[in-house]
């Protein structure tokens, strides 16, 4: 167990597999410092600077040699089979979602790998489905949270009229850019890391393509708080969750978002909300009432109106 063979200097690697070594090598790391001696039955011993697990007690829990995982930590451009792999991953404790995150680094299959390009937009199809999901608040995102289409009831929820002037819709962009007080979601401490764990689960098979490289070192920019979770190293699927929003006209209304994936639509997925109790049933029904006649767009107002904006 533990076979490797060391494949050249990285010079002759492409630039996506030279991306994701460094990805790869940051991940370990976090990984294994939150992993303690107790918590795999170890003792803790003495002159331990940090409560994490050190490498050679890692190579020595997964099988494999100390040298070979430290190159694998240091981002050395080594190849690992699925088996060492499922090894280190008991070791470090992953979870599913990490664990496909580990996979797709290291550029092992863990599943049939389909090389596909996300679509820019929806076709009449889901529009009507997501149309038909009205007053519930339907939208379609890719992996990158980016905003493929919306029904009305969305766009009641969360049109923020002062991030109006940014370029691409994208839902990152207004959660961590708008301030606090025109931000739609409520609790942001608590639910934004678990969007950035999501989007980071789907970067591990687009590390080091330029639009996403792009949009990460520019979100980072703009948000110091987007950058410390981005840091973090943490990841997670996309999943249901219940969500609390703010409406100025309306209050707070609870509600239960579930994701749907879409056939011939890789890596995108409808997510639709539903109200979470009777007070926020009633506060979305108050919420369309005010929706003008024949009116798409938010609001107050006679036609439909750009969501929300980034730079592209």
């Amino acid at each position: 167990m533990g076979d490797v063979t060391v494949t050249g200097d990285a010079t002759r690697m492409g630039t996506t597999t030279q991306r994701r070594r460094p990805e790869l090598a940051a991940f370990l790391r976090s990984r294994r410092a939150r992993v303690t001696p107790a918590d795999v039955g170890m003792e803790p011993g003495l002159r331990r600077r940090t409560p994490g697990l050190r490498r050679e007690e890692v190579a020595q829990l997964s099988g494999v040699g100390v040298t070979w995982y430290t190159w694998l930590e240091q981002g050395r451009p080594i190849n690992a089979s699925a088996q060492v792999l499922d090894a280190v991953a008991r070791t470090l404790r992953l979870d599913r979602a990490e664990r496909e995150h580990l996979y797709h680094l290291a550029e092992v299959p863990c599943e049939p790998v389909r090389k596909t390009t996300s679509p820019a937009t929806v076709g009449p199809e889901i529009q009507g489905i997501i149309d038909a999901l009205d007053p519930r608040p339907a939208v379609v995102y890719n992996a990158r949270y980016d905003i493929l289409a919306t029904n009305p009831a969305y766009r009641d929820l969360f049109f923020v009229p002062q991030l109006e002037a940014f370029g691409v819709p994208n839902v990152l962009w207004t959660l961590f850019i708008a301030p606090d007080p025109v931000c739609p979601l409520v609790f942001r401490d608590e639910e934004l890391p678990v969007m950035v764990a999501t989007l980071r689960s789907s970067y591990g098979r687009h590390v080091g393509e330029p639009a996403w490289e792009d949009f990460i070192r520019r979100l980072s920019a703009a948000s110091t708080h987007f950058a410390e979770l981005w840091e973090s190293g943490n990841v997670a699927p996309p999943g249901p969750r219940v969500k609390t929003f703010r409406h100025e006209a309306v209050g707070e209304l609870r509600m239960t978002s579930v994701s749907l994936s879409i056939n011939g639509m890789p890596e995108c997925r409808i997510v639709a909300y539903t109200p979470d109790d009777e007070e926020s049933r009633m506060r979305a029904a108050e919420l369309r009432a005010l929706r003008p006649p024949d009116a798409d767009g938010p609001p107050g107002t006679k036609e439909s109106r750009p969501l929300m904006r980034t730079g592209s």
